[in-house]
């Protein structure tokens, strides 16, 4: 079964949501609030392959909370966030804290389900690798690549990458000293379909910067090419 975690605390919304996952052919597993949402995944861990997590939640744990401890306990794990358009910091912490993307509300069917479907091929591909012990890597410069794993290697130090790091560094070694555009990434990393905005391509680059970089704030590896995106150099 397609698993996917809801939290949300407005059951309309809620209800929605379940609806249209549903009929999309997920079985979503529904939540009222954070700590309703970390009991859920405890009792299902390893079963759960999306989080869906509003961010205004009230309680101990909000949506940010909870994010950030599901990322703390799985690398794998899809989390989309559902924000309020006024909520832009919060948007920028949640891709901070390892979301995979976020939805504005509100939103269509259609859109929610896109998204969920792009989250959710990532993290059956990963599934289909560890399952078929796929270890193939791809080496450029001090780093490697694991794509079996999905950890970074540099110079024999291993770092952790969420899905979207992960992605967006095999798009890099993929190809080296090639200027790659922001539309670029988001269509290998979020699918060819993606609704979002292209800043959360700018959101993970700071995330993999921090990870890999020397001096984050003047990179040697993810360079940015002024006025188009990105492009990776070993």
């Amino acid at each position: 079964m397609k698993n996917i975690l809801v939290a949300e605390d407005e059951q309309a919304i809620r209800e929605f949501v379940i609806i249209n996952l549903k009929r999309a052919g997920y079985n979503p597993l529904e939540a009222s609030n954070g700590e309703q949402a970390l009991e859920v995944y405890e009792r299902e861990v390893g079963n759960i392959d999306v989080a869906i997590l509003d961010i205004m939640m009230p309680g101990k744990y909000d949506g940010l909370a909870v994010c950030k401890q599901l990322r703390e306990k799985s690398g794998s794990i899809g989390i989309i966030l559902l924000t309020a358009k006024t909520q832009e910091m919060d948007k920028v912490s949640g891709l901070m804290m390892g979301a995979d993307d976020y939805v504005t509300k509100p939103f269509s069917p259609s859109e929610l389900v896109a998204r969920v479907d792009a989250v959710y091929r990532r993290v059956a591909l990963e599934q289909m690798r560890d399952e078929n012990n796929f270890k193939e890597e791809i080496r450029s410069g001090d780093f490697s690549l694991n794509l079996r794993s999905r950890t970074l290697m540099k110079k024999g130090t291993a770092i952790e990458l969420t899905q979207v790091e992960f992605q967006i560094m095999e798009c890099f070694f993929s190809n080296p000293g090639t200027a790659l555009d922001r539309t670029e990434i988001l269509q290998h990393v979020w699918g060819e379909q993606y609704y979002g905005e292209e800043k959360i391509v700018d959101v993970n680059i700071r995330r993999l910067r921090m990870k890999i970089e020397d001096e984050p704030s003047n990179p040697t590896h993810i360079i940015t090419v002024w006025g188009l995106g990105y492009k990776w150099e070993a």
